[in-house]
C-alpha cells in the first residue's frame, strides 16, 4: 500500500510568469530570443515539461495566452504541459484568482501577478510575482532581498518554471538582489 503522505511530500511545486503563449509582439516587445511565435511558444512547453512532472503544481502568476480563442488555446495549451496548474490572474486573463496566500516552512508568500497591487494589502511575507518581465530589472529583479520579492517572469527565469526549493534556499542563503536566474550560476555552480 503507498503512503499517501509520502507521495504528496515527493510533489513539488513551481512558479512561472507571462508566458504570453500565441502573442507575436510580445518577441519583439520584450527582445525575447525568438525568431517566431511557433519557435517561442515550443521552447517554453519544452522547458516547462522538462523540469514539472504530472504530479507536480504549478502556480501561474499570469498573463498566459493572448489569443482571439484564448479559452480554447487556454485548454490547448494545458493539455501540452505538465503539473497541475493553478493560476492567478493577469492584466490580460480571465480566469483564476487576483491573488492566493501560502505558506512553507514558515515562510509566508503572497502569489500576485503585479506586485504594486499588494501594497495596499499590508502582506508582511514575501510577495511572487510577474508582470514586469525582464524590465525594470534594478527595481523588480528575479530575487529582491529589500523588499522580499521574487519575479518568475519567463524572461529573467530562464522561460521555464522556477521551484519552491530553489526559493526557499534564496531566502535563507541570499542576502542580496539576482537580477536574472542565470546571475546564480558562478564558476558553473548553482546553489
Amino acid at each position: 500500500m503507498i503512503n499517501n503522505t509520502f507521495c504528496e511530500s515527493m510533489r513539488k511545486i513551481y512558479f512561472i510568469s507571462d508566458t504570453h503563449f500565441d502573442h507575436v509582439n510580445i518577441i519583439k516587445y520584450c527582445n525575447r530570443p525568438f525568431s517566431s511565435v511557433e519557435e517561442m511558444n515550443e521552447t517554453i512547453i519544452k522547458n516547462w515539461n522538462k523540469v514539472v512532472r504530472d504530479k507536480d503544481l504549478v502556480y501561474f502568476l499570469g498573463d498566459f495566452v493572448l489569443s482571439k480563442n484564448k479559452k480554447e488555446r487556454v485548454r490547448e495549451y494545458c493539455e501540452q504541459l505538465n503539473g497541475e496548474i493553478i493560476f492567478i490572474r493577469g492584466n490580460h486573463d480571465k480566469i483564476g484568482d487576483k491573488f492566493k496566500i501560502i505558506s512553507h516552512k514558515d515562510i509566508r508568500f503572497m502569489l500576485i501577478h503585479n506586485p504594486d497591487s499588494c501594497n495596499a494589502l499590508n502582506f508582511e511575507g514575501w510577495v511572487i510575482h510577474g508582470h514586469h518581465h525582464g524590465n525594470f530589472l534594478d527595481k523588480y529583479p528575479f530575487f529582491n532581498w529589500k523588499e522580499k520579492r521574487i519575479n518568475v517572469s519567463v524572461e529573467v527565469v530562464n522561460y521555464m518554471p522556477i521551484s519552491l526549493d530553489l526559493i526557499i534556499k534564496l531566502i535563507k542563503k541570499e542576502k542580496q538582489n539576482i537580477k536574472k536566474i542565470d546571475d546564480l550560476f558562478i564558476n558553473k555552480e548553482v546553489i
